[in-house]
């Protein structure tokens, strides 16, 4: 109950700075493979998946048992997510990609997850700049929705 609560917290918490900073937030379906959330432009033309992963403490991130399963473009790790001051840190999948741990137990399941020194990095801190704003974003940054001609 208290790791969902976190969870919340950290998802909550990610799609205010997104929306203070232009974009409109959609959450997903918790539990569902792929983003957390989506952040869109006005006109819905552009739009950054976002996996959010929210920890009540500076913790590994734990990232499944398949690096196939990683698909977000953009993560948002959000530590103290329980707290009055919560703290992100904005990665692509490519910096999560490399910055991987891989573990395996004694039953020979493998598992994945990422250490504090990989995520928490000042070039990460607070860097809501990465995603550039719902006006000037580079093309390559962005999933581009079709919506149906009309006739």
């Amino acid at each position: 109950m208290r790791h969902q609560l976190t969870g919340n917290a950290g998802l909550y918490h990610v799609a205010r700075e997104l929306s203070r900073r232009g974009w409109h937030v959609m959450p997903t379906v918790r539990n569902a493979r792929g983003a957390d959330l989506y952040a869109a432009s006005d006109d819905e033309q552009l739009v950054l998946p976002i996996q959010s992963k929210a920890l009540s403490k500076r913790a590994p991130v734990p990232l499944g048992g398949s690096l196939d399963r990683l698909c977000s473009r953009w993560w948002v790790v959000t530590i103290n997510a329980n707290t009055a001051s919560p703290t992100c840190y904005v990665l692509t999948l490519d910096e999560v990609k490399a910055g991987v741990h891989r573990g395996e137990n004694a039953a020979g399941t493998v598992s994945y997850w990422l250490q504090p020194k990989t995520y928490a990095l000042p070039e990460y801190h607070e860097a809501w700049d990465r995603l550039g704003s719902p006006n000037d974003i580079e093309p390559e940054q962005v999933c581009h929705v079709a919506h149906p001609q009309t006739e």
